[in-house]
């Protein structure tokens, strides 16, 4: 079970690990051990997430999320098996802890008055300079 905040927590049947074998260097280790971790979270199924939280988590996962609705995060940064396992799950916390955080309404503002009168002076200005060049006639 991950404890996400103190409201959510995901229970161990929502997760599927697979192990494979991690590509790159490590020698012979590499090609004999399963390292590497790839944890499947079945999030559109899951009962603990409410629906706002699974839009925002669909929107961060991005290429994470397939198209059954489950988000797969895959791990191969150490050689331990177990270490890469708590790295998948402290990953898929963190990104249902930003999923979590309601973004903030964005209040449209207006350009003032006079900073629309200094953009146009500032271009009928630059506009003057640019008139001045060219041939210099005798």
């Amino acid at each position: 079970m991950i404890n996400v905040t103190e409201q959510i927590t995901i229970e161990d049947w929502e997760l599927t690990e697979q192990f494979m074998r991690a590509s790159g260097p490590g020698g012979q280790n590499v090609n004999k051990v399963n390292t590497a971790v790839e944890l499947r979270f079945e999030a559109e199924r899951s009962p603990n997430l409410p629906d706002p939280v699974k839009k925002r988590l669909r929107r961060i996962a991005g290429r994470k999320w397939t198209t059954d609705g489950a988000v797969v995060i895959q791990v191969q940064e150490t050689r331990s098996q177990a270490r890469n396992r708590e790295i998948a799950e402290e990953r898929l916390a963190e990104m249902i802890r930003k999923a979590t955080e309601k973004p903030k309404r964005r209040i449209p503002t207006r350009v003032s008055a006079n900073q629309k009168r200094k953009r146009v002076d500032a271009k009928k200005k630059r506009g003057e300079v640019k008139a001045l060049r060219g041939k210099v006639e005798e």
